[in-house]
C-alpha cells in the first residue's frame, strides 16, 4: 500500500528504514505554532485573493485552532506514520472540517512551507535569547554598580596581575553580551525575509499576494528568489554559530573569580557540589557544564557546515536543518 498522503504513484509503500528516514515528527513537532500560524495566514491569503471561499477560509482558521489548542493541551496524537508536522496537522484538520481541509494547500509546498516554520522558529528563538541575554546584562550592571569599589585581582593567564573592582570585571561581560545580542540581531534581520509563495521551487500559477503572508508574519518583505529560498539554511548557520560564541561567553563570567584558589568572590553554595572522595573539594559542576556547552554548539554548527547536516540528537529541532525536505529540516 503507498503512503497515502504523497504515494499516488506508487503501488507499495516505503521499506520500514526508508520510513525511518523520512519521519521527522519526533522533531518537527516543535515548530507547531509556526506551522499553524503560516497555514492560517496563508489560508486568509488563499480567500482575499478568490483562490479560496472565505467559508472555507473560516473553517480552515477554526479547524487550525482547535489542533493548537489540542497540542498545547496535550491531547493531540501524533502520528509518526504522517512523518512530519506539516502532514499532522493537515490530516487533523481533515477530520475536523472535512473537504476545506484539502484546499489549505493550494499554492503552496512542503518546500515552502518548512521554509516558513523554520525561520518562524529560529526567529522566536533569536527573540528569546536576545531577552535572555538583555536580562542577564541588567543583572550584571546592577550587581557592577554594587561593586564598583570593591577591589580584586585582575588575572592574565590566569596568573594574578593587576588590582581590578569587581564591578568593571562584571562589565566586561555585560560588553561580551552586548556583542552576541549584535550578532543574533544581524542574523534575525537577514532571516525576516518570507519563503511563502515560492512553492516547490518555481512559484506557482495561481495568483497569490506574497507580500500579504509576509506582512501578516511579520517578515519584511517576501523573498526575492524562488531557488535560492527553498535552498536557503544560511540562516540556521548564523544564528548556530552565534549562539556558540554566546554559549562560549557567557559562563567565562564566573570561572576565574569563582576558583579555590584565587576566590575574591564566592558563589551561593546551592550552585556547588561536594566532592565523591575528597570531602573538603567544592566542585562547581553547572559552571562546567555550561562551559561545555559551547564546544558542543561550535562541534555541531561545524557538522552543518561541512556536511550540510548535524549529527541527530533527541529533541534536538535542529537536525535536519538543511535541504528542502520536510523540516529542511
Amino acid at each position: 500500500m503507498s503512503n497515502k498522503m504523497w504515494g499516488g504513484r506508487f503501488t507499495s509503500g516505503p521499506d520500514a528504514i526508508m520510513e525511518d528516514i523520512n519521519a521527522s515528527i519526533e522533531f518537527d513537532r516543535h515548530l507547531y505554532r509556526q506551522d499553524i500560524a503560516a497555514s492560517k495566514a496563508h489560508a486568509a491569503m488563499l480567500a482575499k485573493q478568490g483562490i479560496i471561499s472565505r467559508e472555507d477560509a473560516g473553517k480552515i482558521a477554526h479547524g487550525l485552532d482547535t489542533i493548537l489548542s489540542e497540542i498545547e493541551a496535550g491531547k493531540f496524537s501524533f502520528k509518526r506514520a504522517l512523518e512530519d508536522i506539516h502532514m499532522n496537522v493537515e490530516s487533523r484538520l481533515a477530520e475536523l472540517i472535512g473537504p476545506a481541509a484539502g484546499r489549505l494547500h493550494t499554492a503552496r509546498s512542503r518546500n515552502d512551507q518548512v521554509a516558513t516554520d523554520f525561520k518562524l522558529w529560529v526567529r522566536d528563538e533569536i527573540d528569546a535569547i536576545d531577552g535572555a541575554l538583555a536580562a542577564y546584562q541588567r543583572v550584571l550592571a546592577e550587581k557592577a554598580l554594587e561593586h564598583a569599589a570593591t577591589v580584586m585581582p585582575g588575572f592574565t593567564h590566569l596568573q594574578t596581575a593587576q588590582p581590578v573592582t569587581f564591578g568593571h570585571h562584571l562589565l566586561a561581560y555585560v560588553e561580551m553580551a552586548a556583542r552576541d545580542r549584535g550578532r543574533l540581531a544581524d542574523a534575525r534581520v537577514r532571516l525576516n525575509e518570507s519563503p511563502l509563495g515560492v512553492a516547490a521551487l518555481a512559484g506557482t500559477s495561481f495568483p497569490v499576494d506574497r507580500a500579504m503572508t509576509a506582512k501578516a508574519l511579520g517578515f519584511d518583505r517576501p523573498t526575492a528568489n524562488s531557488l535560492d529560498t527553498v535552498a536557503d539554511r544560511d540562516f540556521v548557520l548564523e544564528t548556530l554559530a552565534a549562539a556558540a560564541i554566546t554559549a562560549r561567553n557567557t559562563p567565562r563570567s564566573m570561572m576565574a573569580p569563582a576558583s579555590p584558589e584565587r576566590r575574591p568572590a564566592e558563589l551561593d553554595r546551592r550552585r556547588w557540589r561536594q566532592g565523591s572522595e575528597i570531602t573538603a573539594l567544592l566542585l562547581s559542576y553547572w559552571r562546567h557544564d555550561v562551559a561545555a556547552a559551547g564546544p558542543d554548539r561550535n562541534g555541531r554548527s561545524t557538522a552543518l557546515r561541512i556536511n550540510g547536516r548535524v549529527p541527530p540528537r533527541s529533541g534536538d529541532v535542529w537536525h535536519r536543518a538543511c535541504g528542502p525536505g520536510p523540516d529542511g529540516h
